[in-house]
């Protein structure tokens, strides 16, 4: 185990040391269970009390945050007038509004803060389940010609790296710490924890297991290779009922969390006109880029914790990844594109009465100000922006986030991958080249001649590359067949960084000295399983190719399709209504006051308020960023569903598909909210409209 503990643990002993909070009896063995599966240095009274204790730090923030804004508020505010306090309203509501945020999250919490074990547990398995197909793999490798169970899962271990590696040496721990005898009683008493979960995982444990008491070579090799298969069968079932019941969630993710809430988008700048400014569009921004972001990945991780075990990243990769995390994040495109998102409120804070005609729509920025008087006192208060030019420069805001963590990822994954690819072409291509190598060895030729006989069939391609440089170093500068592939500075398995290549090189390194025909048999079988194992993947993918292309394009058309046109049906809403409560009070004020036409035009006026109006700005704002959130939780989904917790890969789609996404949302976005903008100020700008509702009034 690392010496240093995680964040969460030192949290959870000094929450424990601070107030001790014990869970009920029914939570309490399923923290056990998921504590110890997770090798977390916690307790079950700990988990509990963090989460008491943060819902209570919530909870007095709350009350703080109520008690400071009451006690700030002057004696002259609470005694206005009914028509101030209204117009007070909209500033007292953040201070009521907050609070009860905080309140309700508090409550919220409480439940997964205290099962964040069984969470963590839930994310253990996940990734210990993809290296299972691997696992019994290289065990079945290295048995089928040293029949030792404790040397082949120390084999296996050196491979498949964390966290299942970490599990096989907690039972090499509890053999060496006395709480078990044997290795059949740890490893037992381990796969316990598996039975629930994978119990094609446990069985081929026990054949493997049952494979060292076979008197007879060949009854023993046929256990071995049932273990495997037994492992490959259960994976397919499994991941074959998987993909069936995947269909409605996937669906219903797809409906309850991009196009409902998207379309429903369209209603809210009307709804807050009708509702007299009690939906403000910080309302709309915690519902959208807060609450429903959260909906859909904790719906989607509950989706994708139901997945059963696949062909996982190799620990090599995991390693390489971490080394590239140290990259400079590059936060200056952030900063830069959300300033000029935001520029609008820049300018009028430092040029309050400074705007610019922008062309036939009208100004700008375009701030709606009255002046208000209070208690003697002559105040501004400004509204928007309603511009056209602030709501298409807004638009840089969503595209800057975007882009800043599309470059971030791209630059951590993008050489990575290249150098997967190349390592993916050369194990496609290994099966056959090992299967060559052993029927050269079986022939009784030395592995030192065999490896440049192979490298010669196969020249031109990543396998003839691989052979040729070990022939090469064996040739040229008297290597032996060890140090021709593992040397530290001209190794082969250098330029071929794959956890694949390398078990079955050190296979052929320790069979071949039981001779050449034991490292023929060895090779040959190992050929076989990388090809059955290569063709079970192929038939998962296959299984899940209608799912992952369906939230494929959710992510890179769909959500940033009806996104840009509903930004752009509300921009032309929220400009209309604007518009119109203008115009009206235009109207209403040239009417005589006992005209009938007057009164009407006037309870219009009343209705569209300039005040109550969500502005298009902050509506885009609000929305662009509910596009990146929603394109990056559906690439982590869309890619565990397909690969499992491949980070690699992972990192890679999202740099991909945060560009896309975003520069697709971007320009359809900046060409509907022109068009229809261009649109409502044809309409709103006739002469005749204008004219005859002035000669009826």
């Amino acid at each position: 185990m690392p010496k240093t503990s995680s964040r969460y643990e030192s949290l959870c002993n000094l929450a424990e040391k601070i107030i001790t909070i014990k869970p009920n009896e029914n939570t309490r063995p399923k923290l056990e269970k998921a504590i110890e599966i997770t090798h977390l240095d916690i307790s079950p009274n700990g988990a509990t009390s963090l989460a008491v204790l943060a819902a209570i730090f919530l909870v007095l923030i709350a009350i703080l945050l109520s008690a400071g804004s009451y006690l700030l508020s002057t004696p002259e505010q609470g005694a206005v007038n009914t028509e101030t306090s209204l117009n007070e309203q909209g500033t007292g509501t953040p201070m009521l509004f907050f609070p009860l945020i905080l309140i309700i999250l508090a409550a919220v919490i409480l439940k997964p803060l205290s099962n964040a074990p069984i969470y963590f547990a839930n994310k253990w398995r996940l990734k210990a389940s993809n290296q299972m197909v691997l696992c019994v793999l290289y065990i079945v490798m290295y048995m089928r010609h040293t029949s030792n169970l404790e040397h082949a899962i120390k084999f296996a271990t050196e491979h498949i790296g964390p966290p299942l590696s970490l599990d096989f040496r907690k039972v090499f721990w509890d053999i060496e710490t006395g709480k078990y005898s044997t290795i059949k009683e740890s490893l037992n008493a381990y796969l316990e924890n598996w039975r629930d979960y994978n119990l094609e995982f446990v069985n081929s444990f026990h054949l493997i297991e049952s494979s060292l008491l076979e008197p007879s070579e060949e009854r023993r090799i046929q256990l071995l290779d049932k273990a495997l298969d037994v492992m490959l069968t259960g994976t397919y079932e499994k991941m074959l009922h998987y993909a069936q019941e995947l269909k409605n969630p996937i669906t219903m993710l797809h409906m309850l969390g991009v196009i409902l809430p998207i379309l429903g988008l369209i209603i809210f700048p009307l709804v807050s006109s009708f509702m007299g400014g009690l939906v403000k569009w910080y309302h709309l921004a915690l519902l959208y880029d807060v609450i429903l972001p959260l909906a859909v990945f904790t719906f989607g991780y509950d989706v994708l914790s139901k997945r059963p075990t696949g062909y996982g990243e190799s620990s090599i990769e995991q390693d390489m990844l971490k080394e590239k995390k140290s990259k400079f994040f590059p936060a200056i495109v952030i900063i830069l594109f959300c300033f000029v998102g935001l520029s609008p409120l820049f300018l009028h804070a430092a040029y309050p009465n400074q705007d610019y005609q922008f062309y036939k729509f009208g100004n700008f920025s375009d701030f709606r100000c009255d002046k208000i008087v209070e208690s003697g006192k002559t105040t501004t208060e400004c509204i928007g922006p309603f511009g056209l030019g602030a709501v298409l420069l807004s638009l840089f805001f969503p595209l800057g986030l975007a882009l800043g963590l599309s470059i971030y990822y791209k630059g951590m994954a993008k050489d990575l991958v290249k150098m997967r690819e190349e390592t993916k072409s050369l194990e496609k291509e290994f099966a056959s080249s090992l299967f060559q190598l052993g029927n050269r060895l079986e022939d009784g030729i030395p592995a030192e001649l065999a490896v440049g006989t192979v490298a010669q069939n196969m020249s031109s391609t990543p396998t003839g590359d691989f052979f040729r440089i070990v022939s090469v170093n064996i040739r040229n500068l008297g290597m032996n067949l060890k140090e021709a592939i593992f040397n530290e500075k001209t190794g082969a398995i250098l330029s071929y960084p794959s956890t694949l290549v390398q078990s079955s090189m050190e296979v052929l390194l320790e069979s071949v000295k039981k001779g050449p025909r034991v490292a023929a048999r060895s090779l040959i079988s190992i050929s076989n399983y990388v090809d059955e194992i290569h063709r079970v993947n192929e038939r998962l993918k296959d299984l899940l190719t209608e799912i992952v292309s369906s939230m494929k394009s959710q992510i890179s058309f769909m959500a940033p399709v009806i996104a840009g046109i509903v930004v752009g049906i509300g921009s032309m809403i929220s400009g209309i209504i604007a518009n119109m409560s203008t115009l009206f009070g235009n109207i209403s004020s040239n009417a005589g006051e006992g005209a009938t036409i007057g009164g009407n035009i006037m309870a219009a006026a009343n209705l569209f308020k300039v005040k109550d109006i969500i502005p298009s700005f902050y509506f885009q704002l609000v929305v662009g960023v509910y596009v990146v959130e929603i394109i990056y939780i559906l690439t982590i989904l869309a890619n565990g569903i397909e690969n499992g917790p491949d980070k690699l890969n992972e990192k890679y789609l999202l740099g991909k598909n945060l560009f896309r996404g975003a520069m697709l949302y971007f320009i359809l976005a900046f060409v509907v909210i022109f068009l229809f903008n261009l649109l409502a100020s044809t309409i709103l700008g006739s002469s005749n409209l204008t004219s005859g509702l002035s000669s009826g009034g």
